[in-house]
């Protein structure tokens, strides 16, 4: 038998985790090789941004909970690091499995290979570029240590070429997030906002906006919320938001009564959102890849993406944070003019089962 550390800290990680469990479990069932042990950091460690998700995708509880907790950059990745070292010192693993770009991602990984623990690294290669944000050096310095890579797209998998990386360490297999999204599409469910609104599909538009070029700055989010409710003209526009932001955006916005602040929203209910909206404006690179799959219009406020395919292939166009940029863009989209966009490779569902296919491989082969 092998054991694998599954690491989870935050929650992009759970949605694409909650695939790879259910292939292992499946694989373990028709009796494979493989055991796993599932790790939560504890780096979002309140209801909301954990807890609901785990029931919602029916993700098991946490074998350990490392409740590392709130903290700067620095205290948080100590944290992790020294935990984590805790469990593999007292019972050693052999890979710690690692998804995303998080914080945990990257702490996991530099104990794992300190301790001579192979790691594998799900949604490696990915890179925008750009080294104000944190997810980048995050990527960069865990995949530098990483054995194995199971990337999502072609160009994950030239970015790992570029940097030395070795054919027999790359595995193109998909999207585990969009397994998880393809998997619940039938549990999709309407928001308490959805009925209080009247709202109706195709009829209104989605924004998520989180990342400090778009939000730290009151007057910048203030521009950039005109300019979206100018764009949307006179469409409901749903702003899932912490509340104490609300509160702040309801102070500074009382004229733009077409923008509803509500509070976050689990899985199953924000996606039906984004499935039913005529558009998402967003700051995220993860919705980018949903509304690819579900042929949602989306605009991204930023100047880079970590995942380029969401707009070569898909739905997405990288408007930038320059809120003059908005209107013309929601123009053409309010015209019908919107590019459709088609499914990227391997983002076909199956992505889970093959990264277990071939850890089964590795690992009995190491």
């Amino acid at each position: 038998m092998k054991r694998i550390d599954i690491i989870a800290g935050a929650r992009p990680n759970f949605m694409k985790i909650a695939p790879m469990i259910e292939a292992l479990k499946a694989a373990e069932s028709r009796g494979g090789p493989l055991r796993y042990r599932m790790i939560h950091t504890g780096q979002h460690y309140d209801r909301a941004m954990s807890g609901s998700f785990f029931e919602e995708l029916g993700i098991p509880d946490p074998d350990i909970n490392l409740e590392v907790g709130s903290g700067t950059q620095a205290e948080q990745t100590a944290g992790i690091m020294v935990g984590y070292e805790k469990v593999l010192l007292q019972e050693k693993s052999d890979l710690c499995l690692v998804v995303g770009d998080v914080t945990s991602t990257m702490a996991c990984s530099i104990v794992a290979r300190k301790l001579g623990v192979p790691v594998a690294h799900v949604e490696g290669g990915i890179r925008s570029g750009d080294w104000t944000m944190p997810e980048e050096i995050n990527r960069v310095v865990t995949d530098s240590i990483t054995n194995w890579f199971f990337t999502t797209s072609e160009t994950a998998n030239e970015n790992l070429r570029r940097a030395g990386v070795t054919e027999d360490r790359i595995f193109f297999v998909g999207n585990t997030m969009i397994d998880t999204l393809l998997r619940n599409l039938p549990r999709l469910r309407p928001p308490a906002c959805w009925r209080t609104l009247n709202l109706q599909p195709h009829a209104f538009f989605v924004v998520t906006l989180h990342r400090p070029a778009n939000v730290d700055g009151e007057q910048q989010l203030l521009r950039l919320l005109h300019a979206i409710a100018d764009g949307t003209q006179g469409l409901p526009v749903i702003f899932p938001v912490h509340p104490r932001t609300a509160k702040n955006l309801r102070e500074g916005g009382r004229q733009l009564p077409s923008l509803h602040y509500i509070d976050p929203l689990g899985y199953l209910e924000f996606n039906y959102l984004v499935k039913q909206a005529k558009g998402v404006i967003t700051d995220s690179g993860g919705i980018t890849e949903e509304t690819t799959v579900l042929g949602v219009p989306c605009l991204t406020l930023r100047d880079n993406t970590e995942r380029p395919e969401t707009i070569t292939i898909g739905t997405n166009e990288l408007i930038g944070t320059d809120p003059n940029k908005l209107p013309p863009a929601l123009a053409r989209l309010m015209a019908g003019q919107w590019k459709k966009g088609m499914i990227p490779p391997r983002w076909d569902g199956k992505a889970a089962e093959r990264i277990v296919t071939e850890l089964e491989r590795l690992l009995l082969s190491s």
